[in-house]
């Protein structure tokens, strides 16, 4: 993703966010700080054409054997008419502090939610799906595919990356979501 080129105006944007984080504890912030100073500033960064960032998306998929419901902190997705057609990208903020729970479970959940839904109106099986959750300033991808969906028991395979500080590493964190953007322009097209 390094190959992703981040333009001068989004190098200024970038280096923007990264100042409203420098000087804080991240950890000690609360959650919609961060998510204000932080992580959507760089979902928007990502968008390009019909790919929007949406923030607390509702999600609901009905498999055979379960339902899933729930809502999602932030989202890449495809938009028209001023709606979320198909989630991409599924960003899941996990509490901190003592009472943080492990925010794998619900990203896991949300992302056969996001492939189901992408599976509806697009059809392929296979589905790649891609996630990441956030614990203060740092971000961990996940790409999942989800196959098998019709059956009764569909299959999520994730991939992990390493975790991203973004007081750090926030243009690596920009060109990692412009390359899932990029993906889907890419499979849109035809």
């Amino acid at each position: 993703m390094n190959s992703i080129p981040l333009d001068e105006r989004e190098q200024r944007q970038v280096q923007d966010i990264t100042s409203r984080l420098l000087n804080y504890q991240t950890h000690l912030m609360n959650e919609a700080t961060i998510w204000a100073r932080g992580i959507y500033p760089l979902l928007v960064l990502a968008e390009r054409e019909n790919i929007q960032a949406w923030a607390e998306v509702s999600l609901k998929a009905r498999y055979t054997k379960f339902e899933l419901d729930g809502v999602a902190d932030g989202v890449l997705g495809k938009s028209a008419t001023g709606c979320l057609e198909s989630p991409y990208l599924v960003v899941v903020e996990a509490k901190n502090g003592v009472e943080a729970e492990n925010p794998l479970f619900q990203l896991y959940g949300q992302l056969l939610a996001a492939a189901h839904l992408n599976w509806e109106s697009e059809g392929h099986d296979p589905q790649e799906i891609f996630g990441c959750y956030t614990i203060a300033d740092s971000w961990t991808f996940i790409r999942g595919e989800v196959e098998a969906i019709e059956s009764e028991l569909p299959t999520l395979r994730v991939e992990y990356s390493r975790e991203y500080v973004e007081k750090l590493e926030a243009e690596t964190i920009l060109r990692i979501l412009k390359g899932v953007v990029s993906k889907y322009l890419l499979l849109n097209i035809f």
